[in-house]
């Protein structure tokens, strides 16, 4: 039995059935996203859950709006509402000084995650034999 049959053996009769990879997004990646549109000018809700597709994240308008009243209590934003002649007056968002504070935590929190996805994909490409190229299904 190679190594890697032994530890997927060894998974199994651990725990029952081999674990399968999980692939996805950083827990509350929605955050740093939504500060990040905001950095980029103000914006109403609609408009953020259409851009937040551009990171991959997938959020219902309940929840959008949700995280941004949270916002709103954490001092991250503002809102205001803005009428329009031409449709239903709308909630616009802007981001607080604070909210740039914290954009910046999460981009160094952010920057330090890819550096360990970076060692280990280095580290599995040199172990696998597979280059960038091969990964991304060119």
């Amino acid at each position: 039995m190679s190594g890697g049959a032994r530890i997927l053996a060894v998974t199994y009769e651990a725990q029952g059935e081999p674990e399968e990879p999980q692939g996805g997004l950083p827990k509350n990646f929605l955050r740093p996203c939504l500060l990040l549109l905001l950095s980029e000018g103000q914006a109403h809700g609609y408009d953020l859950l259409v851009r937040l597709t551009d990171f991959g994240v997938k959020v219902d308008p309940g929840g959008l709006y949700r995280t941004l009243r949270a916002f709103e209590r954490e001092g991250l934003v503002r809102s205001r509402w803005e009428t329009s002649n031409s449709g239903p007056a709308r909630r616009t968002y802007v981001l607080t000084p604070e909210g740039d504070n914290w954009l910046r935590l999460w981009g160094g929190t952010l920057r330090e995650s890819r550096r360990f996805l970076d060692r280990f994909l280095d580290r599995y490409e040199v172990a696998v034999g597979e280059d960038d190229a091969v990964l991304q299904g060119e």
